[in-house]
């Protein structure tokens, strides 16, 4: 699919009245699927909602429940991307009050903080009618994460290619079936995104670099196909799981334990610590043997989620 493009001229907006609410939900998404590094990302049913009510003071007030030093950088990632709008839509800036109601684990490499930015961004455009595209939402999103490939998901489901094209980023999305699950095994521990791309050398040897490219063209050709069996084999990566498996120590037991279960493969989900298997059938059977390889984690069995952020409700006040 093609980025849609942008009429800035176009763009209106108001400045909501206090009392005026948006609720938004925002999916969780599962990025590089192994090689396709900072490129390729899939939309989950496992959901943020963001309820975001205009108020009379010029503060932003943050609510949730995910527990002080989670709800301390949530709150920074609302602050940021409440300026960031303001700034880039130029768009008199109000207070506002954020409630989140959080099912996407923080730090766990299932794009938490993805979610919230382009929950965040969409609320204000609906709020504020300035009629940013997804194509511009994607944009800002990136703009605040650096990369494209969990803000890209999450604005518009399904299997998403993003990258930077002329400081641009160009995105090409495709639905996934429902038939197709992914096991996820989540560890209770976190990892900081900054820690784990310190892992990742700076430079790669050719052999690794011809095998990462040739295995992400391959990756994205089979889901533009929704030929999902030809995905067996192509999910091998040798430029950032091999470096942050000291994060995840058992990363590749558990991959081969879902393999062995009928799981077509596995990969490292972001950042990690979560690893996921893809899997047309045995789903329960491969969660088990997953879960069997690391006891002190969650285990999900996830549908793609193919319609990315999407307005609940909208009320003027």
């Amino acid at each position: 699919m093609q980025p849609e493009a942008m009429n800035r001229s176009k763009c209106r907006k108001v400045q909501p009245a206090p009392g005026s609410s948006v609720s938004v939900q925002v999916p969780a998404s599962t990025s590089n699927i192994g090689p396709g590094f900072d490129t390729l990302g899939i939309a989950l049913q496992l959901y943020d909602r963001l309820d975001v009510t205009a108020t009379r003071s010029r503060v932003v007030t943050f609510v949730s429940s995910l527990g002080s030093t989670d709800d301390e950088a949530a709150n920074l990632i609302v602050s940021e991307a409440a300026k960031l709008f303001f700034k880039r839509v130029r768009c008199q800036p109000f207070g506002m009050i954020v409630q989140l109601t959080s099912n996407v684990p923080v730090a766990r490499g299932l794009g938490a903080g993805a979610a919230l930015r382009v929950g965040l961004l969409a609320a204000l455009n609906e709020l504020t009618q300035t009629g940013l595209d997804r194509q511009r939402l994607l944009e800002l999103a990136t703009e605040l994460e650096h990369h494209p490939e969990n803000a890209a998901a999450a604005t518009f489901g399904g299997f998403t290619a993003a990258g930077f094209v002329d400081g641009r980023v160009r995105c090409f999305r495709f639905s996934v079936s429902p038939r197709v699950k992914f096991v996820a095994l989540i560890p209770r521990y976190q990892i900081s995104t900054m820690r784990a791309r310190q892992l990742v050398p700076p430079m790669f040897s050719r052999a690794d670099t011809l095998h990462n490219l040739n295995r992400a063209a391959l990756i994205a050709v089979a889901f533009a196909a929704g030929q999902y069996e030809l995905l067996r084999g192509l999910l091998e990566d040798r430029v950032h799981q091999p470096y942050r498996e000291r994060l995840v120590p058992r990363l590749h037991r558990i991959i081969k334990a879902g393999e062995k279960a009928g799981a077509i493969g596995g990969w490292l989900s972001g950042s990690g610590p979560t690893v996921i298997c893809v899997t047309l059938k045995n789903a329960p059977a491969i969660a088990r043997a997953m879960q069997r390889q690391l006891k002190a984690a969650e285990v999900k069995v996830l549908t793609p989620d193919n319609d990315g952020v999407k307005i609940l409700h909208c009320k003027s006040g």
